[in-house]
């Protein structure tokens, strides 16, 4: 069995449409696409047979009772989730391991045409049209593919690619004032260092010509849908909107925001998503949880209820835009970051939040690791703007936000920006874990 999913833009319209009918439509593109990994992913195919599930009787009311697809399972038998011969394999890239070591997914000519689809709807939803000039800063080589993926997605649209990845500020600084781009797309504490160095170069001409920000990888709103501090900066330095996108290596599918700016629009066509809540059942709408992801269409490594590892939120009703397929809302947390500190359960994210409200610290890098078992240690390392602000200071004032008070260490800013700027990895590192059997970075 092999997909003919080329004409995807017969869908394109689908998320106007009435609930009903987009529910009709998910059930026959749910159907295809659990029919194709029974008949072509090992993995699958003995996950079926274990577990006795017809795959002819799937549909999404009962979608919640195949056993959901960790990213544990996908780095132990990473070879049983091909689904596709070789010489259909056209591009393969890496995302990060449970153990830290890469896991490999592949994707075929359909995967990339529906990777360039999905980036289409998604920049058309936020308003770029085949007028725009995009500036991406985030790189297309080190088997990353989000700089290919909204590379794809520019060319899909019309609009003109200006691929400078990993460029220098100067480089960057440069383009923007010969080439006028009117969207960038990049990490956002990437794109507040840029803002700060086109400032410090007195070059402030250089912020006219830009209209949108697409934010990659970081968060920049919170719970309520507000901007972060981050996401604030970002509107101010900038003088434009900020939309914030959301996607998944694995799962080869994007949820980013429109030109109303609440929330990442789910495409019916390409995937079902979940939220399960502590117990592993869906949660309600509204109610926080793990995104979990069933990518429709996909080829080369198809999955199943894939556990993105993410919390965040279902929002299940009609957007201003006039789309009425559920939004995805931010980011809040990473399931396995989860920090128990003197009783009390923290997320990184929770402390970057306490950090970005004390407008001292120009830097923070946060470090986990064992203590006992009914506590983790935790050391946030800053580096400051004041030097008369004091680690014992930081620490109280992170203790009136967090209710528990971390340990605070002090570090010059070059050193700091060192550690979290490493050129061994792609994105920024503020999260190192160290606790036994789990250390990782992010």
């Amino acid at each position: 069995m092999t997909y003919h999913r080329t004409n995807l833009a017969r869908y394109r319209d689908i998320e106007f449409q009435p609930a009903d009918e987009i529910r009709r439509v998910q059930e026959v593109l749910l159907r295809e696409h659990v029919n194709y990994c029974a008949a072509n992913s090992p993995y699958y195919r003995a996950l079926f047979e274990k577990y006795a599930i017809n795959p002819g009787e799937i549909t999404l009311d009962n979608l919640p009772g195949i056993p959901p697809t960790g990213k544990e399972d996908l780095e132990s038998k990473n070879d049983e989730f091909i689904a596709t011969s070789t010489e259909k394999i056209v591009d393969i890239v890496f995302s990060s391991g449970t153990t830290g070591r890469p896991t490999r997914i592949v994707y075929t000519e359909n995967d990339l045409q529906r990777l360039a689809y999905n980036e289409h709807q998604s920049f058309g939803a936020a308003g770029v049209t085949e007028h725009d000039t995009v500036l991406l800063t985030c790189t297309m080589d080190r088997c990353f593919v989000a700089g290919l993926a909204y590379f794809l997605g520019t060319r899909s649209i019309g609009a003109a690619a200006v691929r400078n990845g990993h460029g220098t500020m100067e480089s960057h600084l440069e383009i923007i004032q010969r080439i006028a781009p009117s969207v960038i797309v990049g990490v956002p504490s990437f794109l507040l260092k840029l803002a700060a160095h086109i400032n410090a170069s007195g070059n402030e001409a250089a912020f006219n010509t830009v209209e949108k920000l697409f934010c990659i990888g970081e968060p920049v709103r919170n719970g309520d849908m507000a901007y972060l501090p981050a996401g604030e900066k970002l509107k101010n330095l900038w003088d434009t909107a900020v939309y914030s996108t959301y996607a998944s290596t694995e799962t080869v599918t994007t949820f980013c925001e429109c030109t109303e700016e609440c929330g990442g629009h789910l495409h019916p066509e390409l995937a079902v998503v979940e939220v399960l809540d502590e117990e592993g059942t869906p949660a309600k709408h509204g109610s926080q949880g793990e995104v979990v992801v069933t990518p429709l269409g996909a080829e080369g490594m198809p999955l199943l209820r894939f556990k993105t590892g993410d919390i965040s939120f279902l929002i299940d009703e009609p957007c201003g835009c006039g789309r009425r397929s559920p939004r995805l809302g931010p980011v809040l947390a990473r399931k396995k970051q989860m920090i128990k500190l003197k009783g009390t359960t923290l997320y990184p994210q929770t402390i970057a939040l306490a950090l970005g409200d004390i407008p001292e610290i120009s830097e923070h890098l946060l470090e986990v690791s064992s203590s006992d078992d009914l506590s983790d240690s935790v050391t946030v390392h800053v580096a400051l703007n004041d030097p008369a602000l004091s680690a014992e200071q930081v620490a109280k004032r992170l203790q009136s936000r967090l209710r528990v008070k971390p340990e605070v260490v002090i570090q010059p800013l070059a050193e700091l920006r060192g550690r979290i700027f490493s050129p061994r990895y792609r994105k920024p590192i503020r999260f190192i874990d160290r606790r036994e059997k789990r250390e990782t970075i992010s």
